[in-house]
């Protein structure tokens, strides 16, 4: 799944006519085929304009929600996040965006920098990179390959970030991977091309956030999902959908509990859920949803506060009883801190190490 069309403020007429009238996905379907484009020129992440969120400089990454007592903490932090944002590129103009798009990049940085990566400026350093994500059409894409070519060429990019990222701003600190959605797709295969085989990545990893998207179970040779709240040098997954309902392609994937941290299928209270963050970003909601893992998924009874909408896209029905959009949002406050409470444990590990 990828992050739903969420209007800019541009947008709002042309997006109340996609989800209102348009009966299937193909409103958002390039015109040509991805052999047919010349690409966007590559970032260069030698350059601070080829990322959203670096340390160190005022960006969205730094704020938190506002009306509460939370702070950004990234000057005192003890790790480094490398965060992979969502979709937040659905035009028909291309397969890939393009990162000099500076409408494209205010609409990133107000949406899912600010919304997602800010979860974890208490837990550590944030360094998103932009990148020439592939368009939402490429996840629907099931007639041609067109698809596949643009989550390459999106990949190649979120790699070249990260090779860069520990060259030059890691110096062997403690690392947190994190992503959603389509930065999950990519975010995984970075896992598998450089941590999971690798002895020395794989003792800076504090823990993996795979969120939004299907990981397998035994997704790798080493690596191995979490299972309670403080563990370490492990993954975590979840996809929120609404309770009893099921999505075959997620069928057999890992799901973590967000409220228990826990593998099992026990159902987890509302009373548990510290705290959500709407859409607005303007407040906390505690108690805002409970959860249950089941099958892949996390299910969830829908909340009742405003500001937690469903995943809605025109053409894709089995899709109206997912909360892929606010994976984040739901359970803020819990994800906040358990980044935090992994980096403790990760420094105690070290600490204690001869």
């Amino acid at each position: 799944m990828v992050l739903s069309v969420v209007a800019r403020r541009s947008w709002p007429v042309l997006l109340l006519l996609v989800l209102g009238v348009a009966s299937c996905t193909k409103i958002i379907k390039p015109g040509k085929q991805f052999a047919a484009y010349q690409p966007p020129s590559a970032p260069d992440y030698s350059l601070p304009a080829s990322w959203a969120a670096l340390p160190g400089r005022r960006d969205s990454a730094d704020v938190v929600p506002r009306n509460t007592p939370l702070r950004d903490q990234q000057q005192t932090a003890r790790a480094d996040v490398f965060y992979v944002h969502p979709t937040t590129f659905f035009k028909r103009e291309a397969w890939n965006a393009d990162v000099a798009d500076e409408d494209l990049n205010r609409f990133t940085d107000a949406s899912v920098i600010r919304k997602q990566a800010s979860v974890f400026n208490s837990a550590g350093r944030i360094f998103a990179p932009r990148y020439r994500q592939a368009t939402l059409y490429s996840f629907f894409d099931e007639q041609s390959d067109n698809g596949n070519k643009a989550l390459e060429l999106a990949y190649g990019d979120v790699k070249a970030a990260f090779q860069y990222y520990l060259k030059h701003y890691n110096q062997g600190r403690p690392i947190i991977i994190a992503s959603h959605s389509q930065g999950t797709h990519h975010a995984t295969r970075l896992l598998h091309e450089f941590v999971d085989k690798n002895p020395k990545l794989r003792r800076q990893l504090v823990v993996a956030y795979l969120i939004g998207f299907k990981v397998k179970t035994a997704e790798y040779q080493a690596l191995r999902p979490c299972a309670d709240s403080t563990q370490t040098g492990c993954f975590v997954v979840w996809n929120s959908v609404e309770w009893g309902q099921d999505y075959p392609p997620f069928a057999g994937g890992v799901a973590t509990n967000p409220l228990t941290w826990k593998l099992d299928t026990v159902a987890a209270p509302s009373s548990l859920n510290r705290g959500g963050v709407p859409f607005n970003f303007n407040r906390v909601d505690t108690a805002v949803v409970d959860a249950k893992v089941h099958n892949g998924l996390v299910w969830i009874h829908p909340p009742k506060p405003l500001g937690y909408p469903r995943f809605l896209l025109p053409g894709q029905p089995q899709l109206r009883h997912s909360f892929h959009i606010v994976d984040y949002g739901l359970f803020y406050l819990n994800l906040r801190q358990n980044a935090e409470a992994r980096v403790r444990a990760y420094v105690s590990k070290q600490g204690k190490r001869p």
